[in-house]
């Protein structure tokens, strides 16, 4: 948790690598995740960069890639999803092989595609020529007369020549020497069958007779292996002028045609022809699929591991781009910002990887001196990693600036839970994350598609939390689905007989006599209370008072964070000038309304012998605070005080004067300091200048001139000008906020008085009415287990689910606005290292 306490401190450092080891040192850089590369050829073009050609390399391995898989999983041939130890990046002996070895994967599954669909193609012509066959054949088996009959009276009505007689099978000699009809037989896809019908008939002027006949079965398109449904036509017509224009439009119409005999024993002679060739063809079908099969399913193997070093291989060229080519020393720099604590590590990788390449030349890294802000980086693990993501989500904390993610991991659960407050659901909450936290490995390997399941996976350790501190609250609470625990009995007694208690709808125990109150109640509140009418009267005032004081605690550690930050970067005047006044001016005002509180708690007792420390007496801790802010007094009655104790109305008084002075001290105490105690930098100081790759320094001499002290002299003023808008804003911001954002803390008790009263309605309008059901024990139990089913139902969607994001979201928005704003800037970027699994994990979403 140490490290969690700020981020880690950084050093930019050069790395000077020979390029025969650059490959593998930042191969090994990138296995271990600890630098972050700047890029030092900004103002040079991408095609302009040294190692361009080895990432278009890299392009086209990913291409052949995705043609692969797109194969592979056309087959529905299983890809392993996981790898017990990611490869590492070839080296560049092996990328050769690499390219050789996917190069002759692809022209084989090339080649085997292209037969496939060459076959498939055959196999589809003879599978319609086939069915022209089969299909048609009752076509010329039919009674021709239909035929001649039509063709008579078209050829009346259009005044033609001579009627031709069809006798396909020369059963009528004189009407085959009469003349014979011609014919074409073919397929086409059925959805055009209609639309060429009406063609033929327009362009024939009705002296085409069309048969069809539907295919039954889809065939399968040899390229996209989709389903297609065809239909089997013949056109019967007269003349080869018609001929011409009916073979026009089949093709204008994608219509296969097919040559078809003219007698039956021809056609079917051909039918048992092309049905031989079907099976021969089938044949070599299943040996080339089974062929494909066994390469595909050997590729598949390979094919997670050929992707991750592809991905590597192209992730350390584009690193290498980032270098600068130094010509004179025939080497390349590197810049990259490095955590402190990983330096020894950095080093180790250039070592690797000059041991690796074989080079008796050392690679090294340099530390180099810069004022420019570093990345921001802090360590975390699987538990931590949920609340950092919570803090970053606001703003990346500038470089070593306090980390609120530390005191998250406590304040954010437990104000949840104030709000939350239920110890059943809470349980709920418990054992829906210890299955996620129990499961976590399996979930991991699994690489969740849905984002909402993604979310709630990675914050499990947080809503395991969040259902720990709800379980205690509820305790505290003692409401356990709107329900009160009886564990220790009630501390309160009665003194009525049964008659009185029988007789009358509501009676009252008066805390005043010790038979009615006999002791506190252990923990929590009295389940006594869950039965009395003035329950919402009283849980209002506690849970209220609760999230005042609890608002007031969170606000003034805020403040007290800043003085970390103070004390680190060592502004010494913000201690006095910002973080005393406004600690003051939230103690001596809210502070002391929270002590107030517990003034009433502990001074007014029922019990009490003096009429002043009655209850009735008690004054209100809002209207005292109020009076005391504007210097009033209230009406009490007889016998009471308007203050607590001795003295009070001074101290108020007091109180607020201090309060009204601190507003003047974070106003202009700062700006005033600055303007006084900084000294105006001399014309005759050297300005060091460093350039782009941090190599070399530049000294400037300035010559003093009368310009220039004008100008020193405007600067100052401009930059007090500057400080005392900047600080009235902050200041005018501190005072207002310090009054919203107390009362921005009583969405803890609103939120919390809201979750117990939807409860307890749910739990009386629905469930108690299986539980009340006076039937019979058949019907009752059948009514108790839907009512069961619809309170379980309500409880989880709306109760957990619902509420319990309600809680969650304003529990955010305490933590970083009321919270965080006291002394959290966040105004850094993020350390994104260079880290293989990074990138290959960005990929896959991104996939």
């Amino acid at each position: 948790m140490g490290a969690m306490f700020r981020s880690e401190e950084m050093a930019l450092c050069q790395l000077f690598i020979q390029p025969e080891t650059a490959y593998l040192s930042v191969s090994e850089l990138g296995e271990t995740g600890t630098v972050q590369f700047r890029d030092l050829n900004g103002d040079q073009n991408y095609f302009q960069r040294k190692f361009v050609n080895e990432v278009r390399r890299c392009d086209e391995l990913e291409r052949k890639l995705r043609y692969i898989e797109a194969e592979v999983r056309k087959d529905d041939v299983p890809i392993p999803d996981n790898l017990s130890e990611l490869p590492r990046a070839p080296n560049p002996r092996a990328i050769i092989d690499l390219e050789a070895h996917l190069e002759k994967t692809e022209n084989d599954i090339l080649e085997l595609s292209h037969n496939a669909v060459n076959l498939k193609s055959n196999y589809l012509e003879l599978t319609e020529l086939w069915h022209v066959l089969e299909k048609t054949q009752v076509f010329f088996t039919e009674n021709q007369e239909s035929f001649l009959l039509l063709l008579y009276q078209q050829e009346e009505a259009n005044d033609s020549i001579t009627r031709a007689l069809i006798n396909e099978e020369a059963q009528n000699p004189s009407a085959s020497s009469r003349g014979r009809l011609e014919f074409v037989a073919g397929v086409i896809n059925r959805e055009r069958v209609p639309t060429f019908e009406r063609m033929l008939w327009r362009i024939s002027r009705g002296n085409v007779f069309l048969r069809q006949a539907e295919l039954e079965k889809p065939l399968e398109d040899p390229a996209t292996g989709n389903k297609i449904y065809k239909t089997a036509f013949v056109a019967f017509f007269q003349g080869e002028q018609l001929k011409s224009r009916i073979k026009k439009v089949c093709t204008g119409f994608h219509a296969s045609l097919y040559p078809c005999p003219n007698s039956h024993a021809e056609r079917q002679e051909m039918a048992k022809d092309v049905r031989i060739r079907l099976e021969d063809l089938n044949l070599v079908l299943n040996q080339t699929q089974d062929h494909r099969q066994r390469v595909l399913h050997s590729v598949a193997k390979e094919l997670l591991n050929w992707s991750i070093m592809v991905r590597k291989m192209k992730a350390i060229y584009h690193t290498m781009n980032l270098f600068n080519m130094d010509v004179s020393k025939k080497c390349l720099i590197g810049e990259c910002w490095v955590p402190v604590a990983d330096l020894r590590i950095v080093q180790t990788c250039l070592t690797e990887g000059s041991k690796l390449c074989g080079s008796s030349i050392p690679s090294f890294l340099n530390v180099i001196q810069t004022d420019e802000d570093p990345p921001t980086f802090n360590r975390t693990n699987k538990f931590t990693r949920g609340f950092q993501n919570l803090i970053d989500a606001y703003g990346i904390a500038s470089y070593r600036e306090a980390n609120p993610a530390l005191y998250t991991i406590v304040t954010f659960p437990f104000l949840f839970g104030v709000m939350f407050g239920d110890a059943g659901h809470g349980i709920i909450l418990i054992i829906f994350a210890a299955i996620m936290v129990l499961r976590e490995k399996k979930i991991m390997e699994q690489k969740l598609d849905n984002e909402i399941a993604s979310i709630f996976f990675h914050g499990r350790y947080i809503i395991l939390l969040m259902g720990i501190f709800s379980v205690y609250t509820g305790i505290i609470y003692n409401d356990v689905f709107a329900k009160s625990l009886n564990i220790f009995g009630s501390s309160w007694r009665n003194n009525y007989n049964y008659t009185t208690i029988k007789g009358s709808h509501a009676l009252t125990l008066d805390p005043a006599t010790e038979a009615y109150l006999q002791s506190p109640y252990p923990l929590g509140v009295d389940p006594v209370w869950m039965i009395a009418e003035n329950k919402i009267l009283f849980l209002n005032s506690y849970k209220m008072k609760l999230s005042i004081i609890f608002g007031v605690v969170h606000m003034i550690f805020g403040v007290c964070m800043s003085v970390v930050n103070i004390i680190h970067f060592k502004k010494y005047s913000s201690l006095i000038f910002e973080f005393l006044p406004q600690l003051i001016f939230l103690l001596v005002l809210f502070f002391y309304m929270a002590f107030l509180m517990f003034a009433k708690w502990v001074m007014y007792d029922a019990t009490s012998s003096e009429l002043r420390f009655k209850p009735g007496c008690a004054p209100s801790v809002l209207n005292t605070f109020i009076n005391m802010m504007l210097f009033q007094h209230a009406k009490v009655e007889s016998g009471c005080y308007e203050y607590m104790f001795e003295g009070q109305e001074t101290m108020q008084t007091c109180f607020v004067l201090i309060a009204l002075l601190c507003i003047p001290v974070m106003l202009f105490g700062k700006p005033l300091c600055t303007l006084f105690c900084s000294k105006p930098k001399s014309l005759d100081d050297r300005k060091v200048l460093r350039n782009g790759n941090a190599s070399q320094d530049i000294e400037l001499q300035n010559v003093p001139s009368m310009s220039q002290t004008v100008s020193v002299h405007q600067d100052h003023d401009n930059s007090f000008s500057e400080m005392m808008i900047y600080q009235a804003i902050h200041t005018i911001e501190y005072v207002l906020s310090t009054v919203s954002h107390t009362a921005s803390y009583l969405r803890l008790w609103a939120l919390s008085l809201a979750h117990s009263q939807l409860s307890e309605v749910l739990w009386s309008r629905v469930l108690r009415m299986g539980l009340g059901a006076g039937e019979s024990n058949y019907v009752s139990s059948v009514i108790l287990f839907c009512t069961f089913a619809a309170w379980a139902f309500f409880t989880v969607c709306i109760l957990v689910l619902m509420e319990g994001l309600s809680a969650f979201l304003h529990t955010l928005r305490l933590h970083w606005m009321e919270f965080m704003s006291k002394f959290y800037k966040g105004e850094g970027y993020i350390f994104q290292p260079f880290y293989f699994k990074n990138i290959l994990d960005a990929e896959d979403v991104e996939d």
